[in-house]
């Protein structure tokens, strides 16, 4: 199926035009497939309100959906919800959501929180996009999920530019009540669930939950080498969870969850390579070429399918173990105050052994050489041609952080009922629970890091950046808000925070030559600072112990947030609002890049108006409509320094983060619901997006004292922003069958989503551009649900997503300019399956 913008918006308007017949007014957003707009909770304002009261735009989607979507980790959300975006650029697992063009990449903090529970996801601290989410099995026995979207830095806090996802876990209940659920797939899908509910007394009730899910990976590795395929599932999830009313005003709430995924990791396709490469006659050709031609060789051996891919990596894994205690205590001091103290503490590990810019190169049968300058090294034909791997040192973590979180909160209202506010204070302390590792293998491979005869490597390029680093995360910040009712209809939201960053991190990395010379020495990552004088000249400090390239950095700093929101309701089921809001997004560290290793926070000034409207009747539902616009700046964007060569030989380039971009964010958000006789289902949800980088300024960029000469930007000035998609469309239909009750509740339904092309790296130029855009997707699911089988306790679901086998690419090439080729990660294929469930208890 393919759909054009122009179709795309076309579609919108059919379904707005039937779902908004009988709205009275506009309004905001919202989804919901089976209740009215009127029974959906959230709590994005720290408290439950009805959605429709809450003057933010927020899609909300129940457990039922979720499952209905067959959702059931982070980037299987995105492609229901308009405005929601997910970078995957280093696989499913160590993803990060964009709303509204918001996108964090390497190691940037997220642009997007994610809460669980009120309680923000547990810190990473890797040199990729790790960590700061919830860990595999979280979609699990939830209340709903919620994305919000704009500015929340008032109420939660710093990277919360684009928005923030809230995962609100159910609560225990008064009823002895739970379920068994199995199901079954393709790509030999299994998966296993159970809740447990237990009322212990009037006053303790207890509620428990596992996720067993393993199912094979779609990327099929023809090699031969290591795993069979990858893209794989397999995690374990549980998660306890206890009430005890202590007193009649007084509720201690403990929610304890762990997760354990333990994956091949993902792997990308080689689907283009440089084919006006040649081979001299002298067989001396550059690394670039050496490269363009292996993978020319690759692409026209491992299949047609996108799905078949080659690697050479025989032991690759993703391993991500994390656990949260969560404890939140409420009290109703009074019928006008309400305190509220929640603590959480939590540790994220990671063991990551992945091959970047995957592919299984042989060095070409007619190179017998390696082409520098006006040197050439010989290789041998045939020899294996590694690129670069990513390992943890053995025994050790690729990265592992504690995070604690206290915060205390004020709720409550005066002046007769007419102000409602919210005010607190917030403390987090994330600590290392030992040494990150990786060894970087650069045209490198070994067995075992530690040993380096177990390595292959290119003669004379490989290398292995043997990185240790520690990372002290310090986030404090007090913050209120309030909502004052000037009448029954018109209202006035002020809130303001100020957070205060601080991040201190250290760093020991050595660099090692393979295979090395004899009597040659290790020497420090950080060429720059760690050197010796040789006849004059510098060159990198050989060490003999890693202590002697300690350095240690600092970035700190404090930035207000803001929010003013006046809002007016005409008639209780209408609302229109218009808000503006300052967001914030921290600062960072890397130690790839000497003398401009850190990046300041980043603003931005969002403005957004809105309106919803619910109705009633023989049709029900809502439609809710928002338009916004953001003003962008001191943008962290990826840059790649230029390297002094003549004086700083040993120093080589990597990827900075830099304060140099401005840009415009704006568009609209719409989503719709309608219920016909309690029997069909309508919803529709839509996102224009229009983004643009305005201006790219490195100017204020100070190399003096570094090795570097210039700084050059990785995205492109007056192009969009990457992964930011200018549409973005879902509509869901389910039809409930007029069967006798006594049968059961039959219903089917179908949910269709469409995303157009999008950008994920526009620093690519001239031929290459077109690797870096991701082209549109379309997406239907089908699914049969049957609760109640005959009158018994048993459900009965049927499903299928991705009916028509869409194959769409879920990352951008960027080897291209490097090593003469591109690779490509994709989205999954046609899964399909049956669930049963049996539910017991009263």
């Amino acid at each position: 199926m393919k759909l054009t913008s122009a179709r795309a918006a076309l579609m919108l308007g059919v379904a707005a035009g039937t779902l908004g017949a009988s709205a009275p007014a506009l309004a905001q957003s919202g989804a919901n497939a089976s209740v009215d707009s009127g029974e959906i909770i959230v709590t994005a304002r720290r408290v439950e309100e009805r959605l429709q009261d809450v003057p933010i735009s927020i899609t909300v989607f129940s457990q039922d959906q979720l499952d209905k979507r067959n959702v059931t980790a982070i980037n299987d959300l995105v492609n229901y919800t308009p405005s929601l975006s997910i970078n995957e650029r280093y696989g499913p697992e160590k993803a990060s959501f964009a709303i509204r063009g918001f996108n964090s990449d390497a190691n940037t903090a997220p642009t997007v929180a994610v809460y669980f529970a009120d309680v923000v996801g547990v810190r990473g601290a890797g040199n990729t996009t790790s960590g700061n989410v919830v860990g595999a099995g979280a979609f699990m026995d939830l209340q709903n999920v919620q994305v919000l979207k704009g500015p929340q830095g008032t109420l939660f806090g710093r990277n919360t530019n684009g928005g923030a996802v809230l995962l609100v876990p159910t609560k225990p209940t008064g009823q002895l009540e739970g379920y068994i659920e199995g199901t079954i797939g393709n790509y030999d899908a299994r998966r296993v669930q159970g809740v447990l509910n237990v009322p212990v007394n009037d006053t303790f009730r207890v509620r428990a939950a596992f996720d067993r899910n393993k199912r094979d990976g779609y990327m099929r590795n023809r090699s031969g080498i290591g795993p069979k395929d990858y893209n794989d599932t397999d995690y374990f999830a549980g998660r306890l969870s206890v009430v005890a009313d202590l007193t009649p005003n007084l509720e201690n709430y403990m929610i304890a969850h762990y997760s354990r995924s333990n994956t091949n990791g993902y792997g990308a396709r080689v689907f283009a390579c440089d084919r006006t490469l040649t081979v001299p006659a002298n067989g001396a050709v550059s690394v670039r070429g050496l490269y363009g031609i292996a993978a020319c060789n690759q692409i026209d051996r491992q299949g047609s399918s996108p799905l078949d891919i080659e690697y050479s990596i025989p032991d690759p894994y993703v391993l991500i173990e994390q656990w949260q205690i969560i404890n939140t205590t409420t009290w109703q001091a009074s019928d006008s105050l309400t305190i509220k103290n929640i603590m959480s503490y939590g540790q994220f590990r990671e063991r990551t052994h992945i091959q970047l810019f995957g592919g299984n190169f042989r060095v070409p049968a007619n190179v017998t050489g390696i082409q520098r300058g006006a040197a050439i090294t010989p290789v041998t034909p045939g020899s294996p041609a590694p690129v670069i791997i990513l390992g943890p040192k053995p025994g050790q973590d690729s990265t592992n952080q504690s995070t604690f979180t206290e915060e205390l909160q004020l709720q409550g209202d005066g002046l007769g009922g007419r102000l409602k506010y919210v005010l607190g204070g917030y403390l987090e302390f994330s600590r290392p629970l030992g040494v990150s590792t990786s060894a970087s293998e650069s045209f490198t491979q070994c067995r075992n890091p530690d040993d380096l005869s177990t390595c292959v490597s290119i003669p004379g390029s490989g290398n292995i950046s043997d990185q240790w680093n520690q990372v002290n995360f310090d986030n404090h910040g007090i913050f209120a808000q309030g909502t004052f009712n000037f009448t029954e209809k018109l209202a006035l939201t002020l809130g303001g925070r100020y957070t205060f960053d601080k991040i201190v991190a250290s760093d020991k990395s050595i660099r090692i030559t393979v295979p090395p010379s004899p009597g040659v020495l290790p020497t420090c990552r950080d060429s720059f600072r760690h050197f010796t004088i040789v006849a004059g000249r510098r060159v990198a400090l050989p060490v003999t112990n890693r202590d002697q390239c300690l350095t240690v950095l600092t970035e700190k700093s404090s930035e207000p947030t803001w929010l003013v929101n006046l809002d007016y309701k005409p008639t209780p089921d209408v609302m229109l609002y218009a808000k503006y809001a300052r967001g914030y997004r921290q600062g960072g560290i890397t130690f790839t890049t000497t003398g401009i290793e850190t990046w300041k926070p980043e603003k931005v000034d969002a403005y957004e108006i809105g309106a919803k409207a619910s109705f009633r009747g023989a049709v029900s539902g809502y439609f809710n409509i928002a338009a916004f616009y953001n003003d962008y700046t001191d943008q962290q964007i990826q840059a790649t320094p230029t390297v002094d060569a003549v004086n700083f030989p040993q120093v080589t380039g990597g990827t900075v983060i830099i304060n140099a971009g401005s840009s415009r964010i704006q568009g609209i958000d719409v989503d719709a619901s309608a219920t016909f006789f309690d029997s069909l289902n309508l919803t529709a949800s839509y996102t224009y997006l229009d983004t643009l980088l305005k201006s790219i300024d490195t100017s204020g960029i100070n190399l003096v004292g570094t090795p570097y000469t210039a700084v050059v930007s990785r995205t492109a000035k007056g192009g969009p922003l990457n992964f930011a998609p200018k549409h973005k469309l879902s509509v869901s239909a389910t039809y409930t069958l007029p069967i006798p009750e006594e049968l059961g509740r039959l219903s089917i339904g179908a949910v269709y989503s469409y995303t157009s092309k999008q950008e994920g790296d526009t620093s690519l130029t001239g031929f290459a551009a077109q690797f870096g855009q991701l082209g549109p997707r379309n997406l239907l699911n089908l699914n049969l649900d049957w609760k109640g089988v005959g009158g018994s306790p048993v459900d009965l679901s049927v499903f299928a997503t991705n009916i028509t086998n869409d194959l769409y690419r879920t990352t951008p090439g960027t080897g291209y300019q490097s090593f003469g080729y591109v690779d490509t990660q994709y989205g999954p294929p046609r899964m399909y399956g049956v669930r049963l469930r049996y539910n017991f208890g009263e």
